[in-house]
């Protein structure tokens, strides 16, 4: 069975609280995830004092003259937290990821020798940083938000360019919107890299909901993402932008039913059907009294259930034969 990597983007909605962080770890735990993921910065290494928050953090933020770079600071995990999580996602049994911002975060999560690496939207034209990701990480999942083709061509040749092979990565679609809306999302822009890249695709998902990642998943994601909380009023950049702990589990479960009516591809009947057929299935059976010797014809034949005689797509070759007994109406016929 093909199994869909599901990550929980806990992120952070942890808002600083490490407590709160072990508490989302339980929720993906719970809902059955592969990966809760996190958010790995210094907020001085990627937002200068003069860069403005996004119009959807400044509705989920009560300081509204608060910079982007003093609330990231807020928001930051030092190396103790990262110990800290990795231990209770061993605990929890689930694995732990984390998407680095910036090149000394890199380094950190590889210190914690994390096999997977995250590139944000963000993050897929700068050079320096895809070079870095490309050789800290064995494999690589690449979100395209805001990326046009070319952005995501260029972005897969610097990481070709320093070892990584397709197989090494995974190109995930996404609408960097928060949330997205419905008419934004453009699953099929998925198939469109899927096709043009020979690579493995996902879907990172800024909607409402749960429908749009599941969808995905139904035509070919083989990744999903997608942010949660533990209470979607808490203030916060994205608490309002993600799905509820039940929401997860919800999604998750669908996921994976998904996953098992997708099957092999292959058409044919399954071990459950094999006893409906006689059931649902007809038999040429006589549509009226029929004496030895009569010819059987279209007006002495009929089909009728149940198919335990011979079967319909033999008429021709019944039709003109010498009933070899008598037979009563309804009764199967038999030569």
């Amino acid at each position: 069975m093909n199994h869909t990597i599901i990550i929980a983007e806990a992120g952070v909605n942890h808002n600083g609280s490490i407590q709160l962080a072990k508490e989302l770890i339980d929720a993906a735990s719970e809902a059955g995830v592969d990966y809760v993921k996190f958010q790995t910065f210094k907020a001085k290494n990627i937002a200068s004092k003069h860069a403005r928050k996004a119009d959807y953090q400044l509705q989920s933020m009560n300081d509204q003259d608060e910079s982007q770079l003093n609330m990231l600071k807020k928001l930051e995990l030092d190396l103790d937290a990262h110990h800290q999580l990795i231990a209770y996602c061993k605990q929890k049994r689930i694995e732990f990821l984390s998407t680095p911002f910036d090149l000394d975060s890199i380094d950190l999560l590889k210190s914690l020798e994390i096999k997977l690496g995250k590139v944000p939207s963000g993050e897929i034209t700068n050079l320096p940083y895809l070079r870095k990701m490309a050789q800290s990480f064995e494999k690589i999942v690449l979100s395209t938000g805001m990326a046009t083709m070319d952005e995501v061509a260029s972005a897969l040749s610097v990481l070709y360019k320093e070892g990584k092979h397709k197989d090494d990565i995974i190109v995930l679609h996404c609408t960097s919107e928060y949330p997205s809306p419905i008419e934004d999302v453009n699953l099929k822009a998925m198939l469109q890299m899927k096709a043009e890249f020979d690579i493995t695709v996902g879907y990172s998902d800024h909607t409402l909901g749960i429908e749009i990642p599941v969808a995905a998943v139904a035509i070919g994601a083989r990744l999903i993402e997608k942010h949660f909380t533990l209470d979607k009023g808490m203030e916060g950049p994205d608490h309002g932008a993600s799905l509820d702990p039940g929401e997860l589990k919800q999604m998750a479960t669908a996921i994976r039913n998904i996953e098992k009516a997708l099957g092999t591809g292959i058409k044919a009947p399954t071990a459950t059907e094999e006893k409906n057929k006689q059931v649902a299935r007809k038999s040429i059976v006589a549509a009226a009294p029929i004496k030895q010797g009569d010819i059987l014809s279209e007006a002495n034949l009929t089909t009728k259930r149940p198919g335990t005689g011979i079967s319909p797509m033999e008429w021709d070759s019944i039709v003109g034969k010498v009933a070899i007994k008598d037979f009563e109406e309804d009764e199967l016929i038999t030569v």
